[in-house]
């Protein structure tokens, strides 16, 4: 344009559109801006030539450089896969005292072990192990079966009343219906015994009916214990205490005690590898409520 039309607000030349009355300013891109985008073209031209990045009917380009990022990628996941590799084998063939022993190959189990429970566990026992009613928490010392090493591998391994028929070696305790075999009376009478073992408000009179019923005529010592302290090898919780499966309240004590709950826990022999049972087995372990060997 030999004279350029200005805007009257602005003082910005026009190109000459004009669309609805609308015209349009002449504001080019500033000149570096320019710049860096031819830049960008030359470089991505460069880039096409030096690596694979033009795809064929059957292959590709491969580039004058010959190389990818996943060709690299693949060399770091083969060292990473020989390395877990060694320390895989030593999981399998060391005993878990062994594994616990060796500071390094214990670090490897706890985080193999956290990652495989994310994967598997977390679906009952919460994401930080921490259960839920009628979900274990694996933090605490409160073990049913046992919080050594040993006994944690055994439960994670073959489960708890988990296909009983076909799996002989599953964990399996069940508490009887007492709703069928005591009078009212008599599971009232338990029930405030058993709130008096575990600390909590009761009513006393009933609480020594209780226990004679608790001991004698209901025979709940034999997998309780004679003081609610629980018998790991007949997989009796423990009563005197402030942790609770299915709750402490009177009223849930009354249920359990009526027409009890009784959980199952998958066997994850089959399922997993032994190496991975094991590294789960050290990482129940390292959560806190572990007991010693």
């Amino acid at each position: 344009m030999a004279n350029p039309e200005k805007d009257e607000v602005t003082g910005t030349e026009t190109t000459g559109h004009e669309w609805d009355g609308i015209k349009e300013l002449n504001t080019p891109l500033p000149r570096w801006w320019v710049w860096t985008f031819y830049a960008t073209i030359i470089w991505g031209i460069g880039y096409m030539i030096a690596y694979p990045a033009i795809p064929l009917v059957k292959t590709n380009t491969k580039g004058l450089l010959g190389t990818t990022n996943r060709m690299e990628l693949q060399a770091e996941l083969d060292a990473v896969k020989k390395a877990r590799g060694e320390k895989l084998a030593k999981l399998e063939k060391l005993s878990l005292e062994e594994i616990s022993k060796d500071p390094e190959l214990r670090e490897f189990a706890v985080n193999m072990g956290k990652a495989a429970f994310k994967a598997n566990c977390v679906q009952c026992h919460g994401s930080g192990a921490q259960g839920g009613p009628g979900y274990p928490n694996l933090n605490d010392d409160d073990w049913i079966w046992g919080g050594t090493l040993e006994a944690i591998h055994y439960t994670i391994t073959n489960g708890a009343r988990y296909n009983p028929d076909t799996n002989e070696d599953t964990r399996q305790s069940e508490m009887p219906a007492f709703g069928e075999q005591l009078e009212p009376q008599q599971i009232n009478a338990v029930v405030e015994y058993v709130l008096k073992l575990s600390g909590q408000p009761h009513d006393e009179a009933k609480a020594k009916e209780g226990e004679k019923v608790f001991m004698e005529e209901a025979g709940c010592n034999g997998c309780h214990g004679d003081k609610g302290e629980g018998i790991q090898d007949a997989g009796g919780p423990r009563l005197s205490d402030g942790i609770w499966l299915y709750s402490g309240t009177r009223e849930a004590i009354k249920s359990q005690i009526m027409k009890p709950k009784h959980g199952v826990m998958p066997a994850w022999k089959g399922r997993l590898d032994p190496a991975t049972i094991k590294a789960l087995t050290i990482y129940v372990h390292s959560l806190g409520g572990g007991a010693k060997s």
